[in-house]
């Protein structure tokens, strides 16, 4: 049987770089399109069958271009926050991209499309960020066809080596003095490991019964935000108070926080964090997956102390300047 062909969007980041080498392993040919080759070259040009290319995912006639002679696409972009205040930027990629995204795949002759959107993603969700994620959803859904069928997944917060999640606590909390300021400490997450969501990803394009389905992922577990960040401290081994903001100041801290460069922070994150990213029922049994638990994960990257040179980067990344 020939290699499968699979162009993966978003291919750069956490998510994307753990799916191109499940991908790999598994005999694809996988192609990444990125604004920066050089820059994003680093761990993926190793992969054999793996090739990077320079390109503008927001031009319609780039991904028609790219996605010729392709068996499937597969869309992880997406945006926590966005330039403004506004829906605009979140529009942009949430909505008017996967549109570009599905016309282009017509075009080319792919009849394959996994895309990740956001659990509790809804049309009357509080945030932009979940509007749009529920607006893309639907765009993408509106085209399945007899000869073009789609898969999208809903997962809560993915953690894992270089995740932007559990890391990120960790940062602020080497630099952060013996006081830390927590808004949304009642939020209440279901933390789901990355290998569990690559392992949905390679399944759904080998399945044909995933074809038309949404699903909702995450991990075993119920925590609160508050809960996650006592547990990150702990295994870092920091003395440090978490003080839970109420309503009122995690809101202030939110409007203070969306002024800072890289936004940190934003009222419309406090708006997501109003819903909380727990699922409704277990993992999806189709997957054959049992959800590894943050416990069994999380300290085999966080009790790495850093060195000098990634203290450096570290604060890099906390200024946004990377």
């Amino acid at each position: 049987m020939a290699k499968q062909k699979v162009c993966i969007l978003g291919g750069t980041g956490f998510i994307g770089r753990n799916i191109a080498r499940r991908l790999v392993e598994r005999g694809y040919d996988v192609r990444i399109i990125t604004r920066r080759r050089e820059r994003n070259k680093a761990g993926l040009l190793t992969l054999p069958t793996l090739y990077l290319s320079e390109g503008d995912v927001h031009n319609a006639a780039v991904l028609r271009q790219q996605f010729e002679g392709l068996d499937a696409v597969i869309n992880l972009v997406g945006i926590l926050n966005a330039p403004g205040r506004g829906e605009k930027g979140f529009e942009r990629v949430h909505v008017e991209l996967p549109r570009k995204i599905v016309n282009a795949c017509r075009e080319a002759g792919v009849g394959r499309l996994l895309h990740m959107s956001a659990l509790h993603a809804g049309m009357d969700a509080p945030s932009h960020y979940l509007r749009t994620k529920a607006r893309g959803e639907e765009i993408v859904h509106s085209t399945e066809t007899a000869d073009f069928h789609v898969t999208s997944f809903r997962p809560s917060v993915i953690f894992g080596p270089d995740d932007s999640f559990i890391n990120r606590f960790a940062r602020l909390l080497r630099f952060t003095p013996y006081f830390f300021p927590l808004a949304c400490p009642s939020a209440r997450f279901q933390p789901v490991y990355v290998q569990d969501v690559v392992t949905t990803f390679a399944h759904a394009l080998e399945d044909h019964n995933t074809f038309g389905q949404r699903y909702d992922l995450c991990g075993p577990t119920v925590y609160t935000l508050e809960e996650l960040v006592r547990y990150v401290t702990k295994q870092l081994g920091l003395r440090r108070k978490i003080i839970g903001l109420n309503d009122w100041m995690s809101k202030m801290q939110a409007a203070c926080l969306q002024l800072v460069p890289g936004k940190p922070f934003s009222l419309d994150n406090y708006r997501s964090l109003q819903v909380h990213s727990i699922c409704n029922s277990g993992f999806p049994s189709i997957f054959g997956v049992t959800p590894r638990k943050l416990e069994s994960v999380v300290p085999n990257y966080l009790r790495k102390q850093p060195g000098r040179n990634e203290r450096y980067s570290d604060y890099r990344q906390a200024a946004r300047r990377q």
